[in-house]
């Protein structure tokens, strides 16, 4: 088998065994998390739930290797991305983790299939597998006839298509969702949470969203709530 981090996928479930993340203050350490531990496989999804500062965005932020723990490790697709040097870990989270963002994150002088083949950028050019994929993807979300509109043409829910899209271009075995509903009304938000759900169930990938909306979270197949850096089972 290859041990090329951008392919080798030996198990798609994720393992986290004893994160632990402080930030420096005047008055000392604070402790965000504590030998946080939790295991997903494939297929699962859950919602991490929590006040504002408890450290759900920073759990998103170490788990799509955007951050780095002060301790502990973690595996997606049966690989440890803590272990990988700069280019190595920019090419796995590439291929292994898609991001779906609260505020979109879409270029504005892209239009919308060239925002979703973003990710095919790394590998400097966008082949016909990719192409298919992303007009498949956006077929599947409903804006088969939004191809060539820019950001700025779209609707809030529609940009969260377009999102949504891209994080799955790369056919990830993880997505990380920060607040996916958390700036659309209560009917375009649960279209796309049940949008979300379907083609991260169809896809086989695991799904980590943290949120403070009950609706979102309820609809996920397990809660879980980050209390004093350690996370709770609902």
């Amino acid at each position: 088998m290859s041990n090329d981090p951008t392919t080798t996928r030996t198990t798609s479930e994720l393992v986290v065994r004893d994160l632990c993340k402080s930030y420096p203050t005047p008055s000392g350490p604070l402790h965000v998390l504590k030998d946080l531990s939790m295991r997903l496989d494939a297929g699962q999804s859950v919602a991490v739930v929590g006040p504002s500062g408890s450290g759900k965005s920073t759990l998103l932020q170490i788990l799509g290797t955007l951050d780095r723990p002060d301790s502990g490790e973690f595996l997606i697709a049966g690989r440890a991305p803590l272990e990988l040097s700069p280019r190595p870990l920019a090419a796995f989270r590439n291929q292994n983790i898609g991001f779906v963002f609260q505020d979109h994150h879409l270029l504005p002088h892209l239009n919308v299939i060239e925002n979703v083949l973003v990710p095919t950028l790394a590998a400097g050019r966008v082949d016909d597998t990719r192409q298919t994929k992303a007009i498949e993807l956006l077929d599947a979300v409903g804006l088969a006839d939004r191809r060539g509109h820019l950001p700025g043409q779209l609707s809030g829910g529609e940009r969260e298509r377009v999102a949504i899209a891209r994080a799955l271009l790369m056919e990830p075995s993880l997505i990380l969702a920060d607040e996916p509903t958390g700036n659309l009304d209560r009917r375009t938000a649960e279209t796309i949470t049940r949008l979300l759900l379907d083609l991260q169930k169809a896809s086989g990938a695991i799904l980590v969203t943290v949120t403070h909306s009950e609706k979102l979270a309820e609809s996920m197949d397990s809660q879980m709530e980050l209390v004093d850096g350690r996370l709770v089972s609902l």
